[in-house]
């Protein structure tokens, strides 16, 4: 009887708790100030205690590009890696390289279906192919403007008030421009960065203007629309023209520095630097939707978690759940008041905490309620090849090495040889 017991009560220990604990290894992407590293120790290592079988190992792999590169280098190699957070653009490459899986096929119960349709639809759009969700919103931004009240004060414009449109930027940017004695120019009235990520900055413009840059369905583009020349023109413009920016490039890495120590009235940068510029400011400073021209507009960007196909049954069922963990309300909250990305989930913006937040810091909500002018990130087939024909039709047409119409044409034509065969 006693021995009976005994392998009855081993039994069940076996049944409550893994032999081996799953181990999960997940690439992640540190392109955008602040210190995102303890924030994510801080989870997995919270998600470890509520879920003692499960083990979670991030690494920290540079920018999305870096971060791509080393987990399909990985995957590759046949070194573990189960989940990803990798740009929400990267969707058609992963698919092409038949590396992930939809999440629709883990997400199974009644409860976990419910989770992929938890999410803002404007965040959806770069992580659904053919009607399954492929990517997870986690790390998602848009672009906002910021500006410094102080400096709005001492050029006698309403420091409450942002640009709402082209024109008005432009206006206001040149009464912003400070120069020293010396004529040489101490303060200018705008800065939009184009190294890093011009595609990105440059689709807003585009937006703004009336048009999209690729088609829903990632096999063509629209670079030599009109519209999208007079929006290239008019970035030129700003520092060729009206000499309120920097001629030639805007440095993305630095950008935030220099708005921080007064070097910019207004910039345009990614939500995702938010908590950083509240930290560092010396001064007060607003945040504002994107300045219109036909309309308002901004592509969502950053990253999603997928999931790769080499996952054990196992290994799937784990990452599910800790990726459900992680965009629960209440951790949303946590991760949009921590970082300044956006919190992915509608629910998110109902908890105490977020509400709170938002109460005394407004700036919070911005990126969300921008969702409404909202488009996907450009994203086609030939993601890479197709993105770098437009940053270089963006460099060559700011440095003034060609018109935004010979620039954007060229760079149409050698994107159409890409993408006919997708067609």
């Amino acid at each position: 009887m006693k021995t009976a017991l005994t392998l009855v009560f081993a039994a069940l220990l076996a049944g409550s708790f893994p032999v081996k604990a799953v181990e999960l290894t997940f690439y992640y992407p540190i392109a955008v100030g602040g210190p995102l590293t303890k924030v994510i120790d801080g989870y997995a290592r919270d998600f470890e205690k509520e879920n003692p079988g499960v083990k979670i190992n991030p690494i920290y792999a540079g920018n999305y590009d870096d971060a791509r590169i080393k987990a399909l280098a990985a995957l590759k190699a046949g070194q573990p890696a189960q989940i990803s957070v990798l740009y929400s653009i990267d969707l058609y490459e992963l698919i092409e390289q038949d590396v992930i899986v939809s999440w629709d096929e883990v997400a199974t119960t009644a409860d976990e279906k419910a989770w992929l349709k938890a999410f803002y639809p404007s965040l959806m759009m770069n992580g659904t192919y053919k009607g399954k969700v492929y990517g997870i919103p986690f790390q998602r931004s848009t672009i906002v403007l910021y500006w410094n009240k102080s400096a709005f004060k001492e050029a006698g414009l309403d420091p409450e008030k942002a640009p709402a449109n082209w024109n008005e930027m432009a206006q206001m940017a040149a009464k912003l421009v400070k120069k020293d004695a010396s004529g040489n120019v101490a303060r200018w009235g705008v800065m939009v960065p184009s190294t890093g990520y011009p595609y990105w900055m440059f689709q807003a413009f585009a937006r703004q203007n009336g048009h999209d840059l690729m088609n829903p369905e990632g096999n063509r583009t629209n670079y030599a629309h009109p519209d999208v020349i007079a929006a290239l023109q008019y970035w030129r413009d700003l520092g060729a023209k009206h000499k309120v920016m920097p001629q030639g490039t805007v440095e993305w890495g630095t950008l935030r520095q220099a708005f921080t120590e007064g070097k910019t009235a207004m910039m345009w940068h990614t939500t995702g630097n938010l908590t950083a510029v509240k930290t560092s400011a010396s001064f007060p400073f607003g945040v504002a939707m994107l300045p219109a021209s036909k309309q308002r507009g901004s592509p969502t960007g950053g990253g999603n978690f997928y999931l790769f196909k080499k996952a054990t049954p196992e290994e799937r069922k784990a990452s599910l759940a800790f990726v459900k963990w992680l965009t629960a309300p209440e951790r949303a909250a946590d991760w949009s008041i921590a970082t300044g990305y956006v919190a992915v989930r509608p629910e998110a913006y109902e908890t105490p905490k977020l509400k709170e937040y938002a109460q005394g810091f407004p700036q919070a909500v911005v990126a969300r309620d921008q969702f409404k002018f909202a488009t996907a990130e450009l994203s086609t087939f030939q993601t890479g090849r197709v993105r770098k024909l437009l940053d270089d039709a963006i460099q060559a047409s700011l440095t003034g090495g060609k018109t935004p119409a010979e620039a954007l044409k060229g760079a149409q034509a050698e994107a159409e040889k890409l993408l006919k065969a997708y067609r």
